[in-house]
């Protein structure tokens, strides 16, 4: 019995669930903060702050590239394309790794990792919920 087969088929013309429109959430937000550090990455080389402006440069573009996915994804699901959902997962799951080693340097860091690790986990828990499966392998008209 796999998740699609299981989880309750949502009456036609009923909105978008609400695990469906968090897990949406929380991957733009992280899509979002992916761009931010790249952009921060380019500015800073370019005002100065690295010897190697080229590699930071680009370093700082790929970040914003891989930032730019999350949020291609996250319009996806909510408009209930259920392709989006794959990468949505994927970047909720990298958040606990991440979130692991910024707990372990401790302090304010250790904060902030506990924070992206629920973050993670809720993202994962509602991307991954039967009404949000429901949603995305509904049979469509047409």
């Amino acid at each position: 019995m796999t998740a699609e087969s299981s989880a309750p088929v949502p009456a036609p013309g009923t909105d978008r669930p609400t695990a469906l429109t968090l897990g949406a959430a929380i991957t733009a937000v992280e899509g979002a903060a992916l761009a931010v550090v790249g952009v921060w990455d380019m500015v800073a080389a370019l005002s100065g702050q690295s010897k190697q402006l080229v590699l930071n440069e680009f370093g700082g573009l790929v970040i914003v590239l891989l930032g730019v996915a999350p949020l291609l994804a996250a319009r996806a699901l909510l408009r209930t394309r259920r392709w989006g959902r794959s990468p949505a997962v994927l970047t909720n799951s990298i958040c606990l790794p991440v979130g692991y080693y910024m707990w372990q340097s401790g302090g304010a860091m250790a904060a902030v990792g506990v924070g992206v690790c629920l973050l993670g986990l809720v993202g994962i828990g509602a991307l991954l919920s039967p009404k949000a499966t429901a949603a995305l392998y509904a049979p469509h008209e047409g």
